[in-house]
């Protein structure tokens, strides 16, 4: 069955689940829209939400595979509000974490949503960091980020009691908040703008209407078509997938390559065990290497007074696998055939060997979380939740980083726009990141 959300369903973050309202095949008047968006994570969401409120005379429809918003990386990812950092000064990823940073602060202030600026420590504990450490701090510095700082050891201890290091850069601005909260609050301002949201509707064609309907009276003003597994319709004139982990299937299904592929990687976390929550205060991250393609193991503390330690990253077996022998066939061999992670694997043999035996054992993993918190034992920590991210490659290995746009080929090429990726921090730079979708959707459509 086919769930369309009432207005209420989202309209307070951390409210019940949706509420179903009725069945889309009693619509079907109802069932022709502007614009729709595929995806309900918290890109789709935020771009939902931008679009309609740039265009509230038109009607816009949000379809999600699953019975609830914002589930898989909107809902399983680290909860930092991210200051800017790590990118490259200039580029597309640093503009858009450092606007959507400010962005988010203003938005949970705006809605009353809870949220905490307790800032995090990068702290190099070994000499060779220092010129990294001090490399970033420039970088920051060109970056726009906020009340950038470096400090001693000292200093460290100030502000991290049971945290030893040589050197740390001091990022204030950098803030923790329930991103699934925030997405659900941008879909209830969708709804409540006059958007419709519909959930279990997973699309397997997007495709054009040969002919009109029978018995349309409006010819072929909404003449794409996107169906589910189940056969239902929906009609529109535009379609814009905001799609994550799937995003590059749903973008071969209107005829476009695949490529940039996604591939999988799931991270597993650990927690603190309560009583020894007072060993962290903020954020402490490490100095990030740049031989390696991903950050490095970190201590995050959480809205829900949690303390989170890691990731790792593994190639996970499932596309939604967040358990470690969760495993999909495709999803497997659709990775492991792809020359780009082949090439990224080759590279990287030996860090992604000993990620995976961080994985199994985690006390490989306390010992380097014990380099800044030597206090830390095996006793204090147990397994945690994990998150799955959506890994763009191209095929020659390489991590993809900034936006990848796509559309349709032939008449479809006009009215279907994919985006292929979303620059990481994509929760932090969310409303960022709309407003460049919706100056995208505005170019390439005639709305």
């Amino acid at each position: 069955m086919i769930r369309i959300l009432s207005g209420a369903s989202v309209r307070a973050a951390g409210a019940a689940q949706p509420k179903l309202l009725k069945d889309i095949s009693t619509r079907q008047l109802h069932s022709t829209y502007d614009v729709a968006i595929v995806g309900a994570g918290i890109v789709g969401l935020a771009t939902a939400r931008e679009l309609i409120l740039r265009h509230p005379s038109l009607s816009f429809i949000v379809l999600e595979k699953e019975k609830e918003l914002a589930v898989h990386q909107s809902g399983h990812n680290s909860g930092v509000i991210h200051s800017g950092i790590y990118y490259t000064p200039g580029s597309l990823k640093a503009r858009l974490c450092v606007r959507g940073a400010t962005l988010a602060y203003e938005y949970c202030k705006k809605k009353g949503l809870p949220y905490k600026r307790c800032g995090k420590l990068i702290v190099a504990v070994e000499q060779e960091e220092i010129p990294r450490l001090k490399a970033l701090y420039e970088r920051g510095l060109k970056n726009n980020v906020r009340d950038l700082s470096i400090i001693d050891a000292k200093g460290i201890r100030e502000r991290e009691p049971y945290c030893r290091g040589i050197m740390a850069l001091d990022s204030p601005y950098t803030g923790i908040v329930d991103w699934r909260e925030v997405a659900l609050r941008y879909g209830s301002d969708f709804e409540e703008a006059g958007g419709t949201v519909v959930t279990e509707y997973d699309v397997n064609d997007i495709s054009m209407l040969n002919e009109s309907p029978a018995g349309s009276a409006e010819g072929m003003k909404y003449p794409i078509a996107i169906r589910d597994k189940k056969g239902k319709e929906v009609q529109c004139r535009y379609v814009l997938t905001c799609g994550g982990l799937y995003s590059d299937r749903l973008s071969q299904i209107s005829g476009c390559s695949r490529e940039p592929r996604i591939v999988p990687f799931r991270g597993d976390y650990l927690v603190l065990k309560p009583e020894k929550h007072y060993l962290v205060k903020g954020n402490i991250y490490p100095v990030p290497n740049p031989r390696f393609p991903f950050l490095g193991v970190h201590f995050t503390p959480r809205m829900d007074g949690s303390i989170w330690l890691g990731p790792n990253a593994v190639l996970a077996f499932k596309r939604e696998g967040y358990k470690m022998y969760d495993f999909n066939a495709r999803d497997f061999a659709d990775a492991l055939s792809f020359s780009g992670l082949q090439k990224l694997v080759l590279r990287n043999i030996t860090y992604g060997i000993g990620e995976m035996y961080r994985g199994i054992f985690i006390g490989a993993q306390v010992k380097i979380l014990q380099k800044y918190i030597p206090e830390l034992s095996l006793s204090d920590v147990l397994r945690g939740p994990a998150g799955v991210r959506a890994q763009a490659l191209d095929r020659k290995g390489n991590l993809v980083d900034d936006f990848v746009f796509d559309g349709g080929v032939g008449d479809i090429g006009s009215r279907v726009l994919h985006v292929r990726n979303a620059p990481s921090p994509a929760a932090t730079s969310s409303l960022a990141i709309a407003e460049m979708i919706a100056d995208e959707v505005e170019n390439r459509f005639s709305l």
